[in-house]
């Protein structure tokens, strides 16, 4: 099995359990956007606003005396998030609030570093007004839709229409649940975390371009040739299969990486926050790259008039290895001869020439040299 992995000889009916995929990464989009209408995204300071004091934890202070100190200031406690920084070196409370007055501001940094007994010049300040927040939102879903478009024309002018269609669904169905993970989670959304999601689009893209370019190739291999488009699916997915799951083990091992020794040891917290998304849309972008981009291709191809005559027609199994092993698909008329000797469909697991047998084939004697 492994060994047929390798070599790109699988027969692995990806297209004819396309409404699986469907299926699945249909509840996951109706979870993500349920998610976000009834609890939203905790978007961070840089995106709503707010005052955010980095206190080194000395003294009294923790997370709840920190509280008690913005009781004492009456600041109110919606919005509020306060938690526990740990990095190799030391430790400190992260308070971040709503927007506040200079005087406010002040009088709560003088109160925090009292409870930590330390100098209100090792306390660090960052203040972002909430139209700074909405300004970088804007830039950000406008970076989108350009990327949007620009990839769209681009693979519509590289490969087919269908293709650019195809990758768009897989873009926006990885973007979609990404979010909908943020929302469950309530993990907080960050500049850093919109940097990540044009990074995941990226990869995304790069997955599902390998295999439209092994369709496209595919195609034209069997142009002569009677192959249903599901076939060209399936040939191709079954040969660039793993080099997809090479290049996700791959990718997502340093992401791993900066989650464990950048976040977990050094306490890097931009580093979590890029990780995080990235770790999010690889494992969705190698999963749409094959369960949704080529499907979608497939549906869309399949209405057209070369391929209309055979919609529906699959070859598996045995069917399936003399496809990828000859560039020709079984004839009808043979399985129907081959059905109506037998009276049943032919067994895959009693076939007259095994997958394996079509697939490797001992090789050929070396001809004798003339004296």
């Amino acid at each position: 099995m492994i060994r047929k992995l390798f070599r790109g000889e699988n027969t692995y009916n990806f297209y004819g359990r396309r409404r699986i995929g469907f299926t699945a990464s249909l509840v996951l989009v109706v979870v993500s956007i349920a998610s976000l209408f009834i609890g939203g995204l905790n978007l961070g300071i840089d995106f709503r606003g707010g005052v955010a004091f980095e206190v080194p934890a000395k003294g009294e202070l923790n997370v709840t005396t920190a509280r008690d100190v913005l009781s004492a200031e009456n600041v109110p406690a919606s919005g509020v998030k306060i938690q526990t920084l740990t990095s190799a070196t030391e430790e400190r409370v992260r308070i971040q609030l709503s927007d506040q007055t200079p005087e406010v501001v002040e009088a709560l940094k003088s109160a925090f570093a009292e409870k930590a007994g330390v100098n209100s010049s090792e306390i660090s300040v960052d203040k972002v007004s909430s139209s700074w927040g909405r300004g970088v939102t804007t830039k950000a879903v406008q970076a989108l839709l350009v990327f949007f478009v620009i990839v769209s024309l681009f693979i519509a002018w590289r490969f087919e229409w269908q293709m650019a269609v195809g990758a768009f669904a897989s873009v926006i169905h990885d973007i979609v649940l990404s979010v909908g993970v943020y929302s469950l989670l309530q993990i907080e959304v960050t500049p850093a975390t919109v940097t990540a999601f044009l990074t995941i689009m990226g990869y995304s893209l790069y997955d599902t371009i390998v295999i439209f370019d092994k369709m496209s190739e595919n195609e034209q291999r069997f142009a002569a040739t009677k192959a249903s488009y599901g076939d060209v699916i399936n040939v191709s997915m079954n040969a660039v299969l793993m080099r997809s799951v090479n290049t996700s083990i791959s990718s997502i091992l340093p992401v791993v990486s900066l989650l464990l020794l950048g976040a977990g040891i050094l306490g890097a917290r931009s580093l979590s926050e890029f990780a995080v998304a990235l770790f999010i849309g690889m494992l969705f972008g190698a999963y749409s790259s094959i369960y949704i981009a080529a499907p979608v291709v497939g549906l869309l191809k399949e209405r057209s008039a070369r391929f209309l005559p055979t919609k529906g027609h699959l070859s598996v199994g045995v069917d399936m290895a003399h496809l990828i092993a000859s560039g020709a698909p079984v004839g009808r008329r043979a399985q129907s001869r081959s059905q109506a000797g037998e009276g049943k469909a032919p067994s895959v697991a009693e076939p007259a020439a095994s997958v394996d047998a079509i697939l490797s084939h001992p090789p050929r004697p070396r001809k004798k040299s003339r004296r």
